[in-house]
């Protein structure tokens, strides 16, 4: 067999193994990217500082005008793909449910060996980001925001301190992790500036102390 052939066979059977993996037929680990990584605590400053103070208003508030967990790729949606990433040896099945793997969960300390013990944590909340503007945005924006996997606003977290959080700020709600708690502060403004939110006064001024600590 001559090297161009040869080579021809090993790129159609690379292309067919592609083809299988993204199937999610192949009974192996599941590739992941890395989770964003939050502006600095001084870009973060820099952001607050030009955020527009503002009365939240959740008037005409409902969970399902933010379509979340849409398809992203194959039989993956965005839940899904935010467990691949974040976790650890994670196997997926031909519907992409998680099977196997290892998540550890930054807001507490936890490691859970079991998907159905995490949530997928909008760090942002949906009902705060209706608050403080989402509420005027088309239902498109909307659903960019509940299923933005460029930003870092979404995050595999142990289900029961997700449901504790709910939809708090962090002028009522911080993650237990002390050395976390700046991370997540920089997570939340960089979200809030990139989608043009408000920040209510308290909010505002737990989340300049809390940078000026980092």
């Amino acid at each position: 067999m001559s090297r161009f052939y040869a080579r021809r066979r090993l790129g159609v059977l690379a292309a067919l193994t592609g083809l299988i993996a993204s199937a999610g037929l192949l009974n192996g680990p599941a590739a992941s990217a890395a989770l964003p990584t939050p502006v600095s605590a001084a870009t973060a400053r820099s952001y607050l500082a030009s955020l527009t103070v503002a009365t939240e208003n959740r008037t005409g508030y409902k969970r399902e005008l933010f379509p979340h967990w849409i398809t992203q790729s194959g039989t993956c949606n965005t839940r899904e793909t935010v467990l691949k990433r974040d976790g650890s040896g994670v196997v997926t099945d031909a519907a992409c449910a998680s099977v196997k793997g290892s998540w550890y969960s930054p807001y507490d300390g936890a490691t859970w060996t079991a998907a159905s013990d995490l949530d997928i944590d909008h760090v942002v909340p949906l009902a705060e980001a209706w608050d403080s503007g989402a509420g005027s945005w088309t239902t498109a924006r909307r659903q960019s925001f509940a299923n933005d996997l460029t930003r870092p606003q979404l995050i595999a977290v142990t289900d029961n301190v997700n449901q504790a959080k709910g939809d708090k700020d962090p002028a009522e709600w911080m993650p237990s992790r002390s050395d976390y708690r700046c991370v997540y502060v920089r997570a939340w403004v960089q979200v809030k500036y990139y989608y043009d939110l408000s920040v209510d006064s308290a909010e505002k001024s737990a989340l300049q102390s809390y940078l000026a600590g980092c």
